[in-house]
């Protein structure tokens, strides 16, 4: 693993979050599955990190509502590289048992067009995550 940050690269994302213990099933279980590894453990939150760059939940006390809504302005989702369709099936597999919904199921895995598999997760909270297949022809 490479953990020379290169300029442009993320340094970090921070997702402030209701409830980190709920939080912290769903996204460890994906971080770790990614590759992730825990970086930062305190009372209000929890990193994960891959190379130079570290994903952040935190339970802020100046949060402002009790859940994320992904079609209001700011973030919509996170999309991460997954080595191979058969890695991309297997998450989503499992997700359910650790609080992600599978979004578009209809169109599942083709909801981003034919030449784009991947999977659209959503956890309790309302964030989503896409699992994209690296071992297709379109990246976009």
């Amino acid at each position: 693993m490479n953990d020379k940050a290169t300029t442009g690269t993320l340094h970090h994302v921070e997702i402030w979050v209701p409830d980190l213990q709920r939080a912290v099933i769903s996204w460890q279980w994906l971080l770790q599955a990614l590759g992730y590894t825990l970086f930062q453990d305190w009372s209000g939150g929890r990193s994960w990190r891959l190379g130079a760059t570290y994903l952040v939940l935190e339970q802020s006390p100046a949060l402002s509502a009790d859940r994320h809504d992904r079609c209001r302005p700011g973030l919509n989702h996170l999309a991460f590289h997954v080595e191979s369709r058969a890695l991309v099936d297997a998450l989503t597999e499992q997700a359910p048992a650790y609080g992600w919904r599978l979004m578009f199921p209809d169109r599942h895995p083709h909801a981003g067009g034919e030449q784009h598999y991947a999977a659209y997760l959503e956890d309790t909270d309302g964030f989503e995550v896409e699992l994209v297949a690296t071992d297709m022809t379109d990246q976009s």
